[in-house]
């Protein structure tokens, strides 16, 4: 019994989160900062991408050193 209401209940959530109305749903869009959201999202990205071939290339040139030593 204590499965079958769990089961229950978490096939209820979805529904419950449609509680909101469709004016608000693209808010950012509406008032035109979604273009400074996704350039902001896209920044980041890229700095998050420059960041990890930076440290790839260290790494890589530290593990050619250690070979060298050997």
């Amino acid at each position: 019994m204590n499965k079958f209401a769990i089961i229950l209940f978490l096939n209820i959530i979805p529904f419950l989160t449609f509680a909101q109305d469709g004016k608000s749903s693209d808010y950012f869009g509406n008032i035109g900062k979604i273009y400074v959201v996704v350039g902001v999202l896209m920044i980041l990205f890229i700095c998050v991408i420059g960041l990890l071939v930076f440290l790839e290339r260290k790494l890589a040139r530290l593990e050619q050193e250690i070979h060298k030593k050997d």
